[in-house]
């Protein structure tokens, strides 16, 4: 047998014999859309990725503490970006940006309009080579043996290491919603006339096809999270960019200098 035939049959092996997949999940979630979340401020848990170079993100745990994990293995179900922009200097708090977006094309709220041409989209808008409007990206990740996906929100400075995953997956006609990505912490520094700046950068790693049946069951899911999605309002990223707006170029949750995408 071929070397990569052998591959090919490994690969199966292993989808078969574990699976993202439990079509009871579908009807349990709606469920507790329309049920036991019903009225409430629902939001999908959140998993958190430290600051200062470290190597751990914080994972929702079954007690109010987070746990801690190096790596985190699932699908990227969905995708969209997470603009926000603040008009004054941030201190904390819950109060959501003055302008926000989710697809990246149209801002809510002050200026608004479009993020294209907005001026506040501009490196150089804020202070030294920043963004005065922060963009991120929102991953929605679905991980074995849990029903409701978890948002990870990915940081400007990480999301060049996210592009280059994503367009090396297309250019092996892989989908990110048909693919079990493994995500890791690795540790970098940033340099600038402040001085030196160690960050953690987001990476990502293909792990395995899906098989057959758990397609299906991710394809319904993404559904399910797209319209969780449709109905975000700015107070969705409130905590995305805890100095958001400060004028700084450094990214408040990792502590990256953010510098353009090249």
């Amino acid at each position: 047998m071929s070397e990569k035939k052998e591959l090919e049959k490994q690969e199966t092996a292993v989808a078969e014999a574990s699976g993202f997949a439990l079509s009871e999940n579908l009807q349990t979630i709606r469920e507790a859309l329309s049920g036991e979340c019903a009225g409430l401020d629902f939001s999908f848990d959140r998993i958190r990725i430290p600051s200062g170079g470290g190597l751990a993100f914080e994972v929702p745990g079954e007690e109010d503490d987070p746990e801690l994990a190096t790596k985190i293995t699932a699908v990227i179900a969905y995708q969209h970006p997470a603009y926000a922009y603040y008009a004054t200097k941030f201190h904390g708090g819950n109060n959501p940006p003055d302008c926000g977006s989710f697809d990246g094309e149209h801002g809510t709220g002050n200026p608004g309009g479009d993020c294209r041409t907005c001026r506040f989209n501009k490196f150089g808008s804020g202070e030294g080579k920043a963004k005065a409007c922060k963009n991120r990206q929102m991953l929605y990740l679905l991980r074995e043996g849990e029903i409701f996906p978890v948002m990870m929100s990915i940081p400007t400075g990480s999301l060049k290491s996210y592009t280059d995953y994503v367009k090396k997956q297309i250019t092996r006609g892989r989908r990110l919603s048909g693919i079990v990505t493994e995500i890791s912490l690795k540790k970098a520094e940033s340099k600038s006339e402040e001085g030196s700046i160690t960050f953690s950068r987001v990476t990502f790693k293909f792990v395995r096809m899906l098989n057959a049946e758990e397609k299906e069951y991710v394809a319904k899911m993404t559904e399910l999270i797209k319209g969780y999605a449709e109905n975000l309002t700015a107070n969705a990223l409130i905590g995305d960019e805890d100095a958001a707006g400060d004028g700084s170029f450094v990214d408040a949750e990792t502590g990256e200098i953010i510098e353009p995408l090249k």
